[in-house]
């Protein structure tokens, strides 16, 4: 109803277009004509009433003549008649209206409820006006249609690619140009309807605000403007006008129509009848009739009475219900060649049509019902039909509800639905999750869905979670449907898109003829869309995927979006499942519902779930368990029902506990559990029972979130236990005892069996095994401690591995082990575990890529896998969506192209072959997706923080409805002690008392902390999370700071020690050396006196020796010649001995080879061969054995034969050889040398010729021969032995005389050498005397300057050397201190800090641990030098920041820096500006390539600017996930592998002041707390104030804290040189003349410093004396700092940096009034500079706001000055004070509220209102007076108060009494305190600010009403 000026406009010009054809109508009647029907089709039916009597009253009595519609009205009836639709009214005259305003309007609205024949409207006007296209008033219609919702805004207006910035036209641009170019062009007169079927919204509507006002112009983002032609209209079609913003409204012409006025349930029913088949038309009066009847009285009952899952509309009730009706007809229909209809069977029409249409009524309009609707309809419908004389036509039978019957339409009678069924038996060998026992509820709804389905009509089933819907209708498509329908199956979520959708069914559609699409020839596509109502919705509202479903179902098809042409698609037919609206699930437009029929699915009736449970336990039991386990079935399933029915009653979902919505799967999930009892391990109830126990623990307890809960659990549990199976839970599961059940303590199993564990120890040792398997399996080793809580989590995600389809939902914070737990028990279940590695450019195409990957190794390989998934790898919701759609049917829509196809029927073929399946596409897919989901286990870890979580789980509901959840709860005490234990038992430096008071320490910090993050949370607002990775964290730390500090203080220690015992070996040895100077004195003198005396002697006796000397010399010469002689002779001998010596030698030699046996050997000859003879008569000659003489042979004398002595010679073979090796060669005689002389001239006798007789003779020969030259040779030799003997005899006379000279030398120079040794002795003496001396003297030097130099230390070093020790002791307590500060208090205020370290303290001394007094972070681990450091960089110098420095420098994990002003920013820039600082941010496109570079080449980062969300790609490197490939040490980023360098640092800041990082964030970082402090940004201040007014004093200050830094670093570097040059001098110190020098020049230095830094101190001080005086000022400035900063509390736009805070304060300085003493310039400063930062501040305040900020800016100031009691300050703020009030009675409740009672009672507890209820009392009169006063807060208070109370407190009094009044106080009370400007705002500026900008800072004007 919009009534502005354009729709002024719109009357006037139907009152000129009325004026033109009726020029003589009166102009009271035409604009009363113009009035109505301008605004008449808007109205609603009962508006109508009052719009009639308006225009009464303005034209009294005036009366409109009946309009002529000419020849359009018959046309318009002819037009529905042939439509098939019914003549009504309403209907008729909203045509004429519609026409009417296209004729005055270019754009109009069609508005009004689902069913209120909108689209038929316009069909019915567009056909009338069609057919009279003859006349010229009237044209032909072409109608061009679209949704806009069902594509995106790009596809509809046209888009720019964001790649390659091409246009391309969208859907509303192409059919706008196309009416435009048939009327410009092609030059037709006809009317073009653009209509716009779908929701109007501002997001796309707004766009088309030119086209709808007078310009009537096509604005498009590309720069075309599309001019509207005069014959086009732009119709929009909408159920309402809710969010359509105004300006569109105002444009446009509005027809409003009502599906009660303007249709009728009448009208609906006739048309139908009408459309019916001929052979059932003999019926359709008597149907219409019932519909007369029972219709609109059961639509009404269903109106009021009932409650519906949806909230149908009635005309779909109406339609639901003829469709029913009419498909029950259809079995009177026959089919050609299909189906004929029996006579029999025909004339029955008439008997079953009344009994037909009740049951189409039952299941069309009572069809939506719930359970509890249904027994409502049952009632009202079995009174109904007996009231109106219908009970003979229903016949209902008695039991049971009407719903609980089918109709037999061959026999007329209500038979039950299972008896529609044939029997059904479950096999045992059924996997679980194919198990599908037929109920009443499946069998009848699944009737339903085939009977409609296959007349083409739509089916949605509705009901809760876990009913059975998506399973009954997936069974029902694949398996009950007729052959020529083939199943498509799509799963909706909140993130679908209507693009995907549209796509997915595009791509299983066929061209049948141009642009008509359809199933394949011969199919017709039943369409599942699972979860309907899941998309979510935009801003305004809309479902773009359930509008593409509309657009089809309302116009039969979509538009191409490529092509832009629309697709006809035929052939299809939808079935919906969906859930009640609620949760993720939205409510879905009527306008799509409508064309449903709904099918509710209730809640299962415990009789069904207690039937479906007991067939299945029963079939398990009979087939695989003892008989005796048969009683313990029935128990079983009652106690099932009860245990859900009551969690499902009492646990319901909170914001804590999303999480909790229950369904029939969890039972379902209780017996699959059951299911897998090992038969051998099940022998009596018990042990059934306890199963069963844990099977529930499984499946509900482990998902509730606290103590109190599983409590509860456990006590109903306990309590069922004994009602249903009579047995006490106790002795099922005895107290304390361990119920857990699993398959992998027999590793290596095969089959597994799933049976109890209760033998802790076993377990913890099995899967500790399992853990080392696995990291030597794995080079990503986990270092995992297992505790029995941790091994239980284990085996819980492995109980959920094993099941086939088993997926998990690990709930808990980061760092609680779910991923590490879910890789060892994949690793225990043999399965491999896939993870995404998210990188930069990790997007869709990767995620395809990767999820593909996953789908292929299951439903390919058939291989089990875990996909684990965690929330931080969601960069986008798509992937969640996509893992919904595993989840829900094992696929991903669309995701597979035509290859990938190929790939999985070539895969699936022999599989499909083998198990006797159709080898049809859509079967060998199915395969494959069953193989998917029965093979690939997700396992997806989340935190349950936040509302993205509890957003996502109604999102996408099968995270919990299709997983088993597992809440991992924070550590329990064991797993602290048991991990904290392991961690320190290795430390062998701690006593075993220690550890275990360390142990426990351990687990108080954690707990702590725990606690101090609550109130944390509380009080600030900060969140602050602890978590198991935060434990183990400060687990390493203190092992890390513990030996750090114990090989810190062990080498300090040890350097002073024995630099002290230098110095204490020193002082004894000066002692010494002193003695020894003393006794060597008088023995250095003696010595001297008898090195003069040998001396003399010395010389006496060389003269003697020299003369003996010469007298040897001279006979030597003599005898050295004889010598030579004798040598000579000698020499010549020898060289003609050296002539025969090699033949006597081979000969010789050839003896030694002789064998005694060859010497036998020739004495056996009888008659030798004549060799042998000579042989042996040479050797008897040689050896003068006379020769036998004989008689010669010719008897002329005797000859001499040798051969008979020759034998006897050669038989004493030994003594043969004997006699020749010692024959006397040198004394042959001459007579022999004759005789064997003619042996030697025989050319027979030669050895040669002898060895080939005989080997033996051959040397024998050898022998004599060589005895003959060697004769000779000495023959010729022996004149020269002779000689040589001649001359040796006088040589030896020679020599002894020399002999004899030489003894008499030797005599004389052994004296002489004896004096010189003794003479020598002595001179060494004196000489070690000497040295000694001057050794010691030199010693003592030395000495006396190093204790003069290092003496002074010994005291200091003494101190140090017991401190030290002392600090030793307490290290144990002190790191723990250290330790926890480092891990858990970067994310900390100051003052929680201090809380905590407080605490942890105290808890030290309870368990008498070691520690110091007072221990803090700094205390233990500041190194002084290295803060100077910082502060020379920029830290500021207070406590939280150099703690901050501190952690920063100790923490393992890379720092996150929450820094809102940049303090830490800037210091960290300073710190790292030598090291090649790389400084990124998230938004550089290449900042992952920076970080790869700084990685590999070991340079500091610094990313800037991190909001809550850290980047994924960044994993690798806060997790230092390093690894040795090839040696070297490398790290994996995204997809690069890059050698990892040591020295790279890496630096996270944030400018968000109060950040919530999610516990997986937190973990993987060290969150510190950089906001700036009071007392930091105060010393910031005081420089810049003093730098400004003394730049002298602050440059001095400045350099003198360089200079200090420098020197203090010197000394520290000289005492460290010192003490190691002391440690590592080996000996005696005092031999060492370079390290004595050194040292003394290094304490010379050090002294010099000391001076130094002695009087830069006193200089320090006296300019800090000099810069305090300024101190007020930056005190000032920082309190006023932080009340502009806290306005964001108030407003989030109100942020105000703090460069912006101090360049303000530079300017206040400046331009601030001078003064000649400090104290007068202080306050004009500070006047000032107040006031400026007001003005500046109030410019960007919302004017509600200014008062509030003028009163902070007060209170603030004076609470600096200590002028307001912050007890006082609380009070005013909240109303109450601390303490117990008193009871006193309310003396006056008439004027005297409880509320202002209670306030003043609470008042008085302050120590300033003690005495005022007193007071008060009795003075309630003038208190009376106080509270009536109009000006109550400038009226005086009642005596003594108002002098007693200061201006302050007397608000605190108007806040009890007269709390109105209290703002107004503000204003006085500031302006008494501060000056009346500060509550006057100054009016706006333009040039100021103007003034104020610059080129890098900008003005922002908020624009506010």
């Amino acid at each position: 109803y919009d009534f502005g000026m354009r729709a002024v406009n719109t009357v006037i010009q139907a009152a000129g277009l009325m004026r033109r054809d009726h020029p003589d109508m009166d102009e009271d009647l035409l604009l009363l004509r113009s009035l109505a029907d301008s605004n008449r089709p808007k109205f609603l039916t009962e508006d109508i009433v009052l719009f009639n009597g308006i225009i009464s009253d303005l034209f009294p009595g005036a009366e409109l003549p009946a309009p002529d519609y000419g020849e359009l009205l018959p046309a318009i009836e002819k037009a529905i008649v042939d439509l098939g639709l019914q003549r009504v009214d309403a209907f008729v005259a909203k045509c004429i209206q519609l026409y009417e305003v296209t004729v005055l309007r270019h754009g109009l609205m069609l508005v009004g409820p689902t069913g209120g024949g909108k689209s038929s409207n316009k069909e019915v006007l567009a056909a009338a006006l069609t057919s009279l296209d003859h006349l010229d008033k009237f044209n032909k219609v072409r109608m061009a249609q679209c949704n806009p919702k069902s594509i995106t805004m790009g596809q509809l207006y046209g888009e720019f690619d964001e790649n390659t910035h091409e246009w391309t036209d969208g859907i509303l641009c192409t059919l706008y140009r196309n009416c435009v170019k048939e009327y410009t062009e092609l030059h037709r007169e006809d009317r073009q309807w653009l209509i716009f079927d779908g929701p109007v919204d501002a997001l796309w509507i707004e766009s088309m605000n030119t086209v709808l006002d007078d310009n009537r112009k096509l604005c498009l983002v590309s720069g075309e403007i599309i001019q509207m032609t005069p014959c086009m209209n732009v119709i929009f079609e909408v159920e309402d006008l809710a969010v359509a913003s105004p300006a569109t409204v105002s444009r446009v012409g509005i027809i409003y129509m009502e599906p009660v006025s303007c249709v009728g349930t009448a009208a609906q029913t006739k048309s139908w009848s009408q459309a019916q088949p001929e052979p059932t038309q003999p019926v359709m009066a008597r149907m219409l009739e019932l519909c007369d009847v029972l219709m609109d009285r059961a639509l009404d009952f269903v109106h009021k009475s009932v409650r519906s899952y949806v909230t149908p509309v009635r005309n779909n009730l109406v339609d639901s219900t003829l469709r029913i009706l009419g498909r029950c007809l259809t079995d009177w229909v026959p089919l050609e060649g299909r189906y004929e209809v029996s006579e029999e069977k025909a004339a029955m029409l008439e008997q079953v049509a009344p009994r037909a249409f009740i049951f189409a009524l039952i299941w069309g309009v009572g069809g939506a019902c719930n359970a509890e609707g249904r027994k409502l309809f049952d009632t009202w419908l079995r009174q109904t039909v007996i009231s109106d004389g219908l009970d003979q036509a229903a016949s209902f039978p008695p039991a049971g509800l009407v719903y609980d019957y089918a109709l037999n339409l061959d026999t007329n009678e209500w038979v039950r639905w299972l008896d529609t069924i044939d029997e059904f038996v479950l096999s045992p060998k059924t996997p679980f999750a194919d198990i599908i026992v037929p109920m009443t509820d499946s069998v009848r709804y699944m009737w339903l869905t085939e009977r409609l389905v296959s007349g083409d009509h739509h089916v949605l089933c509705v009901g809760p979670t876990g009913t059975g819907k998506t399973l009954n209708v997936k069974d029902k498509l694949m398996k009950g449907m007729p052959e020529e329908f083939t199943p498509v199956f799509i799963n909706f979520s909140a993130q679908t898109t209507a693009n995907q959708t549209q796509d997915l069914l595009d791509s299983k559609l066929e061209k049948r003829r141009k642009g008509i699409f359809a199933p394949p020839a011969g199919k017709r596509f039943s369409i599942m869309v699972d979860d309907v109502n899941m998309p979510k919705r935009e801003e305004y509202g809309a479902q773009p995927p359930v509008e593409l479903l509309r657009q089809w179902m309302d116009q039969q098809g979509w538009y191409d979006r490529k092509t832009l042409e629309f697709r006809k698609i035929i052939d299809i037919a939808f079935v919906g499942c969906m859930g009640p609206p609620g949760g993720g699930r939205q409510v879905v437009t009527n306008r799509f519902l409508r064309h449903f029929n709904f099918i509710a699915f209730p809640e299962l009736q415990q009789d069904s779930v207690a039937t479906i449970l007991r067939t299945i336990l029963n079939t398990f039991v009979s087939a695989f368990l003892p008989p005796a386990l048969q009683g313990t079935v029935d128990p079983m399933v009652n106690a099932t029902i009860d245990i859900y029915s009551t969690i499902l009653r009492e646990l319901l979902p909170t914001p804590a506990k999303s999480h909790y919505t229950f369904n029939l799967r969890d039972m379902a999930s209780v017996m699959q559990g059951c299911l897998s009892a090992d038969p051998k391990e099940m022998m009596g109830p018990k042990d059934l029972v306890a199963l069963w126990i844990h099977e529930n623990e499984r499946v509900y307890s482990d998902r509730l979130v606290s103590t109190e809960d599983k409590s509860w659990y456990d006590a109903l549990v306990r309590r069922v236990v004994g009602e249903r199976f009579q047995t006490p839970y106790e002795e099922v599961v005895p107290d304390g005892s361990l119920l857990l059940f699993g398959d992998f303590m027999a590793p290596g199993a095969d089959p597994r069996t799933y049976n109890r564990i209760d033998d802790r120890k076993a377990l913890v040792r099995v899967v500790k095994e399992y853990l080392d398997d696995y990291n030597a399996a794995n080079t990503k080793k986990m270092a995992l401690v297992m505790f029995v809580d941790a091994i239980t989590h284990v085996a819980r995600v492995s109980r959920v591995l094993r099941q086939p389809g088993g997926n998990a939902l690990l709930l808990g914070v980061g760092g609680s082990g779910r991923q590490s737990l879910t890789r060892l028990a994949g690793f225990i279940q043999d399965m491999d575990t896939f993870q995404i590695e998210i990188s930069k450019n990790y997007g869709p195409s990767e995620w395809k890529d990767d999820i593909k990957k996953l789908l292929f190794t299951a439903g390919e390989e058939g291989k089990d896998i875990i996909f684990l998934f965690t929330d931080t790898q969601i960069i986008r919701e798509s992937f969640l969506e996509d893992v919904n759609n595993i989840l829900n049917t094992g696929e991903v829509p669309n995701i597979f192209d035509d290859n990938d196809h190929n790939r999985i029927l070539t895969a699936m073929r022999p599989l499909c072959a083998a198990e006797g399946i159709p080898q049809t596409k859509i079967a060998m897919y199915s395969r494959f997706i069953k193989r998917v989901q029965a093979h690939v286990h997700i396992v997806i870890c989340m935190s349950p923080l936040g509302e993205v979580f509890r957003t996502r789980l109604r999102n996408f509901p099968s995270l919990v409805n299709n997983c088993t959840i597992d809440w991992f709860m924070p550590w329990p005490d064991e797993a602290l002690v048991e991990v904290a234990r392991d961690a320190f038992d290795p430390i062998a430096e701690i006593s075993d008392q220690h550890k275990a008071s360390i142990v426990t320490m351990a687990g108080h910090i954690h707990l702590s902390v725990e606690k101090a993050s609550g109130t944390f949370l509380s009080e600030l607002s900060r969140y602050n999370y602890v978590t198991p990775t935060s434990y183990l964290e400060l687990l390493r730390t203190y092992k890390t700071l513990l030996a750090s500090k114990q090989t810190e203080l062990a080498t300090a220690k040890k350097r002073l020690v024995i630099g002290l015992d230098k110095l204490a070996s020193t002082e004894v040895e000066v002692a010494t050396l002193q003695k020894q100077l003393e006794e060597m004195q008088p023995v250095l003198i003696k010595t001297a006196a008898d090195v003069e005396e040998m001396m003399v002697q010395i010389q006496k006796d060389k003269s003697a020796a020299d003369e003996t000397r010469t007298v040897v010399v001279r006979e030597e010469a003599i005898a050295s010649s004889k010598a030579e002689e004798c040598q000579g002779i000698k020499d010549s001998a020898e060289k003609d001995l050296a002539e025969a010596l090699p033949a006597l030698d081979e000969a010789v030699q050839c003896l030694r080879d002789l064998k005694l046996s060859d010497i036998s050997e020739v004495a056996k000859y009888a008659n030798p061969p004549g060799g042998v003879k000579l042989v042996v008569e040479a050797i008897c000659v040689m050896r003068n054995i006379a020769p036998k003489m004989e008689a010669a042979p010719d008897g002329k004398g005797k000859v001499a034969n040798y051969w008979d002595p020759g034998k006897k010679m050669l038989a004493d073979a030994k003594g043969l050889l004997d006699a020749m090796f010692q024959y006397d060669k040198d004394n042959i005689p001459e007579k022999t040398i004759q005789r064997i002389q003619p042996f030697m001239d025989d050319p027979a006798f030669e050895p040669k010729k002898i060895e080939a007789v005989s080997k033996a003779c051959k040397a024998m020969c050898q022998w004599v021969r060589a005895m003959h030259t060697y004769h000779f040779v000495a023959k010729n030799v022996e004149p020269k032995r002779r000689a040589l003997n001649a001359a040796q005899e006088e040589l030896d006379v020679l020599t002894e005389n020399l002999n004899k000279l030489r003894a008499a030398l030797k005599e004389v120079e052994d004296k002489i050498a004896e004096l010189e040794f003794s003479f020598n002795q002595s001179v060494a003496k004196k000489e070690s005397l000497q040295r000694q001396v001057d050794d010691a003297t030199v010693k003592m030097d030395r000495a006396n300057r190093l204790l003069g130099g290092l003496g002074g230390e010994k005291v200091r070093w003494q101190e140090t050397v017991q401190s030290l020790t002392v600090s030793e002791g307490s290290l144990v307590g002190d790191v723990l201190i250290a330790a926890g500060s480092v891990a858990y208090l970067g994310p900390f205020t100051a003052a929680y800090r201090a809380d905590l370290c407080a605490t942890w303290r105290s808890q030290l001394a309870d368990l008498q641990l070691p520690h110091t007094e007072g221990a803090t972070l700094m205390s233990v681990l500041n190194d002084a030098v290295l803060q100077r450091a910082w502060a020379i960089a920029g830290l500021p110098t207070d406590a939280v920041s150099v703690e901050n420095g501190i952690i920063l420098s100790n923490a393992r994990r890379w720092p996150l820096m929450i820094d809102p002003q940049g303090q830490a920013n800037k210091w960290t820039k300073n710190m790292e500006k030598d090291n090649m600082l790389e400084v990124v941010k998230l938004s550089d496109k290449d900042f992952l390539r920076t970080l790869e570079n700084a990685v590999r080449f070991g340079k500091p980062v610094v990313l800037e600017n991190i909001g809550e969300e850290l980047d994924p790609a960044l994993e690798p490197i806060l997790l230092r996930q390093t690894y040795k490939q090839g040696g070297t040490e490398v790290m994996k980023i995204g997809e690069n592998i890059i050698p990892y360098h040591s020295d790279f640092k890496f630096r996270m800041t944030t400018k968000l002041s109060n950040p919530h990082y999610p516990p997986e964030a937190s973990v993987k970082v060290t969150l510190l707390n950089f906001t700036i402090t009071q007392e930091g940004l105060e010393d910031q201040l005081l420089g810049i104030v003093v730098a400004k007014e003394r730049p002298d004093l602050e440059e001095t200050k400045n350099n003198l804290v360089v200079t200090n830094a420098a020197m203090q670093k010197q000394l520290k570097e000289i005492e460290d040189q010192i003490l190691r040059l002391l440690s590592e001098s080996s000996g005696d110190i005092l031999d060492d003349e370079q390290l004595i020098n050194t040292l003394a020049q290094s304490k010379v230095t050090s002294d010099d410093i000391k001076v130094k830094v002695a009087e830069a101190k006193k200089t320090s001080e006296e300019i800090d004396t000099t810069r305090e005086e300024y101190r007020p000022c930056a005190f000032r400035a920082a309190l006023l700092f932080f009340c502009v900063a806290d306005m964001a509390r108030v407003d989030p736009m109100y942020q105000y940096s703090l460069p912006w805070f101090v360049n303000l304060y530079n300017r206040a300085i400046d331009d601030s009034e001078p003064a000649e003493d400090i104290p007068t310039r202080i306050v004009n400063l500070n006047d000032f500079f107040t006031y400026s930062l007001y003005v500046n501040v109030c410019r960007s305040l919302f004017e509600t706001h200014k008062l509030l900020f003028s009163f902070t800016v007060c209170i603030k100031v004076l609470m600096g000055e200590n002028l307001i009691d912050f007890v006082e300050w609380r009070f005013l703020l909240s109303g109450s004070a601390l303490g117990q009030p008193s009871d006193t009675p309310n003396p006056s409740p008439d004027w005297i509220t409880a509320q202002i009672w209670s306030s003043i009672r609470s008042m008085c507890m302050l120590p300033a209102f003690q005495e005022f209820e007193a007071s008060f009392v009795e003075n309630v009169d003038a208190w009376r007076a106080y509270f009536d006063d109009n000006e109550a807060h400038r009226a005086t208070l009642p005596a003594p108060w108002d002098d007693k109370l200061s201006q302050f407190q007397k608000m605190l009094v108007l806040r009890c009494i007269r709390n109105d009044k209290v703002v107004q106080s503000f204003q006085d009370f500031v302006a008494e305190q501060i000056g009346q400007r500060f509550i006057e705002p100054p009016p706006f500026d333009l040039a100021a600010s103007y003034r104020d900008a610059t080129a890098l800072v900008p003005l922002v004007f908020v624009l506010s009403p």
